[in-house]
């Protein structure tokens, strides 16, 4: 009985320590903190990780989306190994290699003009509003747009005419496989440089003009403090653009499905993902095709930082050096504050 009474004490006593806990300070932070973290959680789990956990389970399998689940046919590896042995879908991606370089033409624009528009400019305010509107416009609505823009005698072709160009010497921009995967990279630079300029320019701003002032008086050049100055500074930014630059270009969509829909050498790997998905009902494959395109973003992402980790080596010594150096200013500052304090009660006394 004496045990018994015991272990009911002890029991008791936790039981108390615990609402003693909760209804304590740290106790009510904790509780508000799960409160607020469930929901997101719950639905973070419920529409991303578990859905993709069920699309990994599928590309094991040959199955359709109205195959009950006891007659799919598990098959292993052979989806994987039928993504890089089918020619369409490798050679569809690599198409990619037209985003990419599209992606770093349009980041080097987005650079140039994000450097000129951070300082004061005539009109900056309109050329940053204008530059980034295209970036609100729907994907399906930009697609409209430039599908008429190129089609044979509309507004572009009436552009160069208006510049002299013959008509009859013009190629059809969007059925010439030489020319048209440039075509519909000019559209997707035109979307989304202004978003990259726009993360550009913040970063810009941030930088301390005092850092400017010091490297005239030092006889730096506009050029040299750009190298010297900007691009240090905002190498977070360059990373994160490059990184989501290269990743829209592997998953390039909206701009090829709606103005060619993947006709004439133009169909990317999400569109032949998308026909083999929901025209072919091979679910099992392009389950496959996603997995492996997730691998190759997650691989590029992973070179581009040990890449740019190598690039600013020499910026982030340097970074380390300045805070040392303002360590040590700031400890030399309070120190002579403290000394003139003491001064000031010494005359008082």
């Amino acid at each position: 009985m004496t045990a018994v009474s015991a272990k009911q004490e002890t029991a008791h006593g936790k039981k108390k320590g615990l609402l003693k806990w909760l209804k304590s300070r740290k106790g009510q932070q904790t509780l508000i903190i799960l409160a607020f973290m469930i929901i997101p959680l719950t639905l973070l789990f419920v529409f991303t990780y578990l859905p993709f956990g069920e699309m990994v389970k599928f590309s094991f399998y040959k199955m359709k989306y109205s195959t009950p689940p006891e007659k799919r046919v598990f098959v292993g590896l052979s989806n994987y190994i039928q993504v890089f042995q089918d020619k369409e879908i490798f050679a569809s991606l690599k198409l990619s290699l037209y985003y990419m370089a599209g992606s770093i033409i349009q980041l080097a624009l987005a650079l140039y003009l994000a450097t000129i528009l951070s300082f004061k400019t005539k009109g900056g305010n309109l050329f940053k509003g204008l530059m980034f509107f295209p970036y609100l416009i729907s994907g399906i609505a930009i697609g409209f747009i430039f599908k008429y823009f190129y089609t044979r005698g509309f507004v572009f072709d009436t552009i160069l005419g208006w510049c002299g160009f013959n008509l009859e010497n013009l190629p059809y921009w969007l059925k010439d496989q030489s020319i048209n995967n440039w075509s519909l990279v000019a559209t997707s630079v035109w979307r989304y440089f202004g978003n990259n300029m726009v993360l550009f320019i913040g970063a810009i701003m941030s930088v301390d003009s005092e850092m400017y002032e010091a490297a005239e008086l030092d006889g730096a050049n506009k050029f040299q403090q750009f190298i010297h100055i900007i691009l240090p500074s905002i190498k977070t930014i360059v990373t994160l653009n490059v990184i989501l630059s290269i990743t829209g270009a592997l998953s390039a969509f909206e701009q090829p499905y709606v103005i060619t829909d993947g006709a004439n050498g133009t169909a990317t790997y999400f569109i032949n993902m998308n026909r083999i998905a929901h025209t072919n009902q091979k679910v099992g494959l392009a389950s496959a095709m996603a997995v492996v395109l997730l691998m190759i973003i997650f691989a590029c992402t992973i070179l581009q930082k040990l890449f740019f980790k190598y690039i600013y080596r020499n910026a982030d010594q340097q970074d380390e050096v300045m805070t040392k150096e303002e360590r040590k200013r700031r400890k030399e500052l309070q120190r002579k504050k403290k000394q003139a304090a003491k001064a000031g009660k010494e005359e008082l006394a």
